[in-house]
């Protein structure tokens, strides 16, 4: 179907302070060959991506993974600290309570992992239950229940804040995913694997599934976790320029697809090997086709004994971590329930980088004319996503999602920093494409072609931010008595509103507010 036309990796390491002068001031040709790897098809785009006023995007972008990398293990340790204190002072009935049990010696130490340790992101909002569940489950008995969900009315909403729970919950370790699903939400939990990314070497991307019932099932949710604020790894990615395009598809974000396990830009033929068609194979298995692997044991996901369902020891251990990666693990999982669910449609959904990556999967299912597959898709929605490709991917994608209905919905909270990113203007490359759905710092929705301010750093957005800003850390004050406790906030989140009077697109980018925007937000605009 497709043809590699280029690729371009943008390589911070490779040079210093000078270096970056020489590129933007002086245009220095040997500068921009040590942080800039090109291989270019199209004659006189790339040279068109870094020049003139695109060439400075390039330089913010490679200071701030320089910035970012030099502060990546004190990130680390201080995520560990604060996840760690978060838990022992909830375990122990915050500070009183944890000082009562310190002198009575019988403090409770937080267990990572356990279905009790709960990430930063579940504390900033610890809302669990969904949105008028009751109504939401039986919408899922009705007959007609794809239809419900698909209405501009109350089903939407109903839908757009199960996705948006399911996105938030997607942080959390395995156990604790299962027990919300399977005892809050009396949903079926499926499975939960921790993926392979190649180019990281670790086990960076986490996703699980759901369906609503675990015997004909009508829906099938998959939901990718986002960017863990402490993981420098994560927002590299989110700042990364660079990208892999394919003819006929565009041009797609490189750490994106290699987040899906799609390839490793050390040796950009994996890409070309992972996204043609003639090239697909079941996944990657040190060589191996699906059923020689599956006959010595190889499986390309974590499973239930991972999370503590089975424990038979009769069974081989699991692989080298490299052969789980997240897209082969997610498409085989999903074929296997659309074949065991006949009537079941699914949707991806995300948080952050999950949600790019969550737009990402189907648009590579489409690439491997997985069209069986497609037809039982239900929708995508993702909520402060980043930008994943170009205009072109844009316009392939739209071609494939909005008929006979839009099925993509891109959620925007006001100020949010992380869907202006990477960089757009006039004449450069990355795009945002499908409905955006924007709310405003009232919770005021709208339904617009793009956010205000898509690039964050507008000079006459400035003012207006630091206002809003303010404003946002007094309504987090109030909110729960405008709207009931359900909305009052804790005191991490209004610990990171302070935050936000410093950098105000960093709080904009927290799920309580998502959360908020979904609930509260007027449906109207959608009718």
């Amino acid at each position: 179907m497709s043809a590699i036309s280029g690729f371009l990796i943008v390589k911070p390491e490779n040079g210093g302070i000078l270096d970056l002068f020489k590129l933007l001031v002086l245009k220095n040709q040997e500068s921009e060959a040590k942080f800039l790897e090109s291989c270019d098809g199209d004659d006189g785009v790339f040279e068109e991506e870094v020049m003139g006023d695109n060439r400075w995007a390039i330089v913010v972008s490679i200071i701030a993974r320089k910035v970012i990398k030099i502060i990546g293990k004190p990130m680390e340790w201080t995520g560990y600290l604060v996840e760690f204190i978060l838990n022992l002072l909830s375990l122990n009935g915050n500070f009183l309570g944890l000082a009562y049990r310190f002198f009575h010696g019988d403090v409770v130490m937080p267990q990572r992992d356990s279905e009790t340790f709960i990430s930063a992101i579940g504390h900033l909002d610890g809302r669990i239950d969904l949105y008028k569940s009751d109504m939401l489950l039986k919408d899922f008995n009705e007959p007609d229940f794809h239809n419900n969900l698909l209405r501009p009315e109350m089903g939407n909403q109903v839908l757009l804040d199960l996705c948006m729970m399911a996105s938030k919950l997607a942080y959390e370790n395995a156990k604790v995913v299962r027990n919300v699903v399977n005892l809050h939400w009396k949903m079926h939990f499926v499975d939960f694997y921790n993926c392979w990314n190649d180019y990281q070497k670790e086990e960076s991307t986490q996703v699980f599934i759901l369906c609503d019932n675990p015997k004909d099932a009508n829906l099938i949710l998959i939901s990718f976790r986002g960017t863990e604020p402490f993981d420098a790894d994560d927002w590299i990615t989110d700042f990364d320029y660079s990208w892999y395009e394919i003819l006929e598809l565009g041009k797609v974000h490189m750490g994106f697809l290699e987040a899906l396990g799609l390839g490793n830009r050390k040796n950009t033929s994996t890409f070309q090997e992972n996204l043609l068609v003639k090239n697909v194979k079941f996944g990657n298995l040190n060589g191996l086709d699906a059923s020689t692997a599956s006959s010595e044991g190889y499986k390309l996901f974590t499973s239930n004994e991972q999370v503590g369902l089975d424990q038979s020891s009769d069974k081989k251990p699991i692989p080298a971590m490299g052969e789980r990666t997240a897209y082969y693990s997610v498409k085989s999982k999903l074929k296997s329930l659309l074949q065991e669910h006949k009537n079941a449609k699914f949707v991806v959904t995300g948080h952050s980088l999950g949600g790019a990556l969550a737009i990402l999967f189907p648009t590579v299912l489409v690439l491997h004319e997985e069209e069986d597959v497609m037809q039982r898709l239900l929708g995508v929605y993702t909520y402060g996503q980043p930008r994943v490709g170009n205009r072109q991917l844009g316009r392939f994608m739209e071609s494939h999602l909005e008929h006979p209905d839009p099925k993509y919905f891109r959620v925007v909270y006001c100020n949010d920093l992380v869907p202006r990113l990477p960089y757009d203007n006039k004449t450069f490359l990355y795009k945002h494409f499908g409905i955006c759905l924007y709310y405003n710092s009232f919770y005021i929705a709208q339904k617009v072609d793009e956010e205000p301010n898509p690039n964050y750093f507008g000079i006459r957005f400035l003012i207006p931010e630091y206002m809003n800003a303010m404003w946002e850390l007094f309504r987090s004050l109030i909110i729960g008595h405008m709207h009931g406790t359900e909305y009052k906030e804790c005191w991490e989140s209004t610990l990171l509103r302070i935050v936000g009077l410093a950098i105000p697109g960093l709080s904009a980018h927290s799920p309580v507010d998502y959360v908020n925007s979904v609930r509260l937000g007027s449906m109207d605009l959608l009718r």
